[in-house]
């Protein structure tokens, strides 16, 4: 439309909307080599995922590591690809997840909003889908990483592209990024009612709440995220209304040699099992959807330490991914954040 009162010949102008941008991780584009390696690349090239000096750290990952890593991680992502639709499940299930949000955000707020997705590593990239979301007459955006507990390494890193992509607008659009919301009520009761729904009425002896893990230097540092950890499964422990002692606390994903977040997952679950906890069950707090850390890592390596070790009885809780009480979440998160920009 051509603004008011501007004379017959000013370019029209889309009349403004509000955007609602989700962002989660990302995924490599294949499990063959190269997608790997690029996709290793970019996210440990990261300086909020490694922090090692570029000098010390560049020619040992473009050298060694990403020599021989992007074969073993292709190994992995092909045990659990979506061969049917020739992707990830992290990006099947976060397009559902979108779609989801849509139909919402579209029955609460009609044609003023567009709700999109983009990832911080590989496509749709967070360039991408901000010039697009511009182009279709987006004045302001909502952006919501879908992690529940704050990281340097997740929600900061996801806020600071989204910021490098602003720099590349024209005209900007006014943004605002969402808290995270690991203590939420409807979020604790959601990821309540899925050890439910998956449990039924049996109680393991353990349930053990593994979260994606990071240096224990970066909790020294001021990073919030092993105390909202540590929150999330005390809530969760008393919306289920179990004892205490039942749910532990662990981390997984350790890379590299210096000290992370402790328990280690990977060596919890073989001491459970050593010290008589036959029937464990194991949830992902941290994780929005499920990806490689959960299907392959959890239901693999972190399987098989259990057993090898002795334990009988491993239940794995798949994370919240689309169901409607995660998209409701999602949708109260945007509604606090849009207040005042749309009706």
């Amino acid at each position: 439309m051509r603004p008011t009162h501007a004379p017959a010949d000013h370019p029209s102008i889309k009349p403004g909307k509000t955007g609602i941008l989700i962002a989660n991780l990302g995924t490599p584009a294949g499990y063959d080599y190269w997608s790997m390696r690029r996709y290793l690349s970019e996210f440990l090239s990261d300086r909020r995922v490694i922090d090692i000096a570029r000098w010390k750290w560049q020619p040992l990952l473009q050298g060694i590591i990403l020599t021989k890593r992007p074969f073993s991680s292709g190994k992995n992502y092909k045990l659990i690809w979506n061969e049917e639709a020739n992707e990830s499940p992290l990006m099947t299930i976060t397009k559902s997840q979108t779609k989801a949000l849509a139909d919402l955000a579209q029955q609460e707020w009609g044609d003023q909003v567009v709700v999109d997705f983009c990832m911080r590593y590989g496509n749709p990239s967070t360039d991408d889908v901000l010039d697009r979301m511009v182009k279709a007459g987006c004045r302001r955006i909502v952006f919501l990483p879908l992690y529940p507990q704050y990281a340097g390494p997740t929600s900061a890193t996801a806020n600071d592209q989204l910021f490098r992509s602003l720099m590349k607008q024209t005209w900007q659009p006014s943004v605002r990024t969402c808290d995270p919301y690991f203590d939420r009520p409807d979020y604790i009761k959601a990821l309540a009612d899925s050890v439910r729904r998956t449990l039924g009425d049996r109680k393991p002896s353990k349930l053990v709440a593994s979260y994606h893990g990071m240096p224990r230097r970066y909790l020294m540092q001021g990073d919030p995220y092993h105390c909202q950890c540590q929150k999330t499964s005390r809530l969760l422990k008393e919306e289920l209304g179990w004892e205490d002692g039942i749910i532990d606390t662990t981390f997984q994903s350790v890379f590299g040699r210096e000290e992370w977040l402790r328990p280690y997952t990977v060596e919890h679950v073989a001491e459970l099992a050593r010290q008589g906890h036959g029937d464990i069950a194991v949830i992902s707090p941290a994780f929005a959807a499920d990806c490689i850390e959960t299907l392959e890592e959890i239901n693999g390596e972190i399987r098989e330490s259990f057993e090898e070790a002795g334990g009988h009885g491993f239940t794995y809780i798949p994370c919240l991914n689309d169901d409607p009480s995660h998209i409701r979440v999602m949708l109260e998160v945007i509604r606090e954040n849009i207040h005042g920009w749309v009706a």
